[in-house]
């Protein structure tokens, strides 16, 4: 009897704080790694005490445990993406660098959590220069919402303009990341527009914005989906373009459910709910 090889999971990595209510963190990126067809494992870096009311305390995990739970993984299963999320410590942080640095070739979908939804503060300021300044390097792309780019650019107000959007991605790139995604949903109005810098181009991306206040977890389901995408070797500009399109969808099919007293999530698994 001939033998069969088995086959292979596409697999991504999230490496971000566990979110107890699941419309954000660890939790909601692999609840997107399912529904695009991939294999989540993660890394938790920080447990959270949270509803959708917000954050409530947060507990960072020894950077040697979470360097012990990233070698583990590395060492016994194929790794084809890496999502980075929430990140409280410095510690941490070089933690995570020095594990990418033995991994080169895995790329890294890097999304800048410094606040939580509700303005809770996740990453002092040490954190935050430390993460660009050990791991935008390893960043294949980054995905700051407008505030988190204003900060990490050092930026004294938050972009308002597409040429100020334009100019705050130059300048983030120019800190070592390969590419840059600036979220612009925080900007006024009925689109909801995105700026993608990358080595070959600058591009915008507009879909028109939905009405729902459910958007717990919007930031990690976007650049879960785009590592996901680019898991599958996907470009750039394409894993950009499906992560959004998933996003836009699972907040459509979320708007019209409630799950606690304020801000629900994001609808992951609409096309199989009947």
């Amino acid at each position: 009897m001939p033998s069969i090889t088995p086959k292979s999971y596409t697999t991504v990595l999230t490496i971000a704080g566990s979110d107890g209510s699941c419309g954000a963190g660890i939790q909601a990126d692999l609840k997107t790694f399912a529904a695009l067809g991939c294999y989540g494992l993660s890394v938790v870096t920080d447990i959270t005490a949270q509803n959708t009311c917000g954050v409530q305390s947060t507990f960072a995990l020894p950077p040697e445990l979470v360097t012990e739970q990233f070698n583990v993984l590395a060492e016994d299963i194929a790794i084809h993406a890496v999502k980075i999320g929430m990140i409280s410590s410095a510690g941490t942080v070089r933690a995570i660098a020095e594990a990418l640095h033995k991994h080169p070739l895995i790329p890294v979908i890097l999304d800048t959590v410094l606040r939580s939804s509700d303005g809770r503060e996740l990453a002092s300021g040490d954190v935050k220069a430390s993460i660009a300044k050990e791991l935008f390097p390893f960043a294949t792309l980054i995905t700051p919402n407008l505030p988190e780019a204003a900060e990490l650019a050092g930026l004294g107000t938050v972009p308002g303009s597409k040429q100020d959007i334009e100019e705050t991605a130059e300048v983030l790139r120019a800190k070592g990341a390969a590419a840059v995604l600036i979220k612009g949903g925080h900007m006024a109005g009925d689109m909801c527009e995105d700026y993608l810098l990358s080595h070959e181009k600058g591009e915008w991306f507009s879909s028109r914005r939905i009405p729902t206040k459910h958007t717990h977890g919007t930031g990690c389901t976007l650049s879960s989906a785009i590592a996901a995408h680019t898991a599958k070797n996907l470009d750039l500009h394409e894993a950009v373009r499906k992560g959004r399109l998933f996003t836009f969808e699972a907040l459509k099919a979320g708007a019209p459910f409630a799950l606690g007293k304020e801000t629900g999530p994001l609808h992951h698994f609409h096309r199989w709910w009947h």
